[in-house]
């Protein structure tokens, strides 16, 4: 072979069966080869294992898919580019024309918005309770058909509790899929509870360090080889750098998680002592509405701390900016600590009532705590309130 072609068909390495790498490589490759025809059809039959183009399937991302369906105890994940990506892909995937499907005040913004924008537009209707509704959700179940109950808990950025038990047992007993947004509590959480489809956000505390997004779709196998199909048209794939980053941040995602949540209680504790303070939203506090159900549900309460300034939204702007060492920035679950001010926590959807009813006030600041010494972290708050 003359060289243009020796550097474009270079040697293969294989490794023996017994001479495994010991972190698995990152297969960058967008193709991948059979050595007959009859076992490309093979693969495309289902017939056996293997991958063809990584839109579909990839060696890195599927270890991460496998990874996460075993920590949040199901069969099967999809991953995909964004937590975003993961809730809108598995609705589109899941709606049809004239179907309802009932979501929460509370929820995600971006969630709210696909459902009212999105799919909207295609002819799927929605409807928005409060999370502790229980009785409105199952008078709703009752008197309207509805595809799937889409829910999140703890919710962001009031930290509201989901009674999760009863909340799929209701869906369960009208014909209703569950989708629960378990971004929060983390893989680690809520997999005993009989939830269909668990979303997530890999960018947050998977990955945890600030450098990487994406978004999976965890459940039972049958339920995502329903979606995967739709996953792969749509074409929002988890490229397999990414996965490898997100998978290197999983080995020491429940350390993080765990010492985060550990300093945000701590925190949460020194907040309800503040004169500045009107109340604290953190479910490891006893006097948190659902504290009781969030003991009972969560071994671990998160590293989210949210809470209302007396002075309202424009303390909430001088509070952020005084701060030293939390950063002023979206996202949350990273190794350093951020802020949200009042202006930046987009619920602007809501209507005044809603959001007194989703217990926004109009100081409301979220925390997301890192893994900066917490006397620290306390010390600069402590400063950034005396400053507001």
């Amino acid at each position: 072979m003359k060289p243009p072609t020796q550097i474009n068909h270079p040697p293969v390495v294989d490794l023996p069966a017994d001479n495994r790498a010991l972190v698995a490589p990152i297969y960058q490759s967008v193709k991948f080869e059979f050595d007959t025809v009859e076992g490309a059809l093979g693969y495309f039959r289902g017939e056996r294992p293997g991958f063809f183009y990584s839109r579909g399937s990839n060696p890195t991302t599927r270890q991460l898919e496998l990874s996460l369906a075993q920590l949040q105890r199901r069969d099967d994940a999809i991953v995909c580019a964004s937590g975003v990506g993961a809730m809108s892909t598995t609705l589109l995937s899941l709606a049809k024309q004239g179907d309802h499907v009932l979501s929460f005040i509370e929820t995600y913004p971006p969630t709210r918005q696909l459902l009212r924008r999105m799919l909207g537009k295609f002819g799927v209707r929605h409807s928005l309770l409060s999370l502790s509704d229980l009785a409105g959700v199952e008078r709703l179940l009752r008197e309207q058909p509805t595809l799937a109950v889409v829910f999140e808990s703890p919710t962001n950025p009031t930290q509201r509790i989901a009674d999760i038990r009863a909340l799929t047992q209701l869906a369960r007993a009208h014909g209703a899929l569950t989708v629960m947004d378990n971004t929060f509590a983390g893989p680690h959480q809520h997999g005993e509870f009989d939830v269909d489809l668990f979303t997530h956000s890999l960018t947050k505390s998977v990955g945890g360090h600030g450098d990487v997004l994406g978004g999976a779709v965890i459940g039972r196998r049958e339920l995502i080889e329903r979606l995967h199909p739709d996953f792969t048209l749509i074409g929002g794939t988890l490229d397999p750098h990414a996965a490898f980053l997100i998978q290197r941040g999983l080995k020491t995602y429940l350390l993080r998680y765990r010492a985060q949540s550990a300093s945000a209680q701590r925190i949460a504790e020194w907040l309800m002592s503040s004169s500045a303070v009107a109340r604290v939203h953190y479910p490891g506090l006893p006097e948190h509405p659902g504290h009781a159900l969030a003991t009972k549900q969560m071994q671990d309460f998160g590293a989210v701390v949210s809470f209302d300034l007396n002075g309202g939204a424009e303390a909430g702007r001088r509070f952020a900016e005084a701060l030293k060492l939390f950063a002023t920035a979206a996202s949350l679950g990273a190794t350093e600590s951020l802020v949200l001010p009042p202006q930046m926590l987009g619920h602007q959807d809501l209507t005044p009532e809603q959001r007194v009813a989703a217990g926004l006030a109009s100081g409301t600041v979220r925390l997301s705590i890192g893994l900066e010494d917490v006397d620290d972290l306390i010390a600069d708050l402590q400063q950034a309130l005396s400053a507001c």
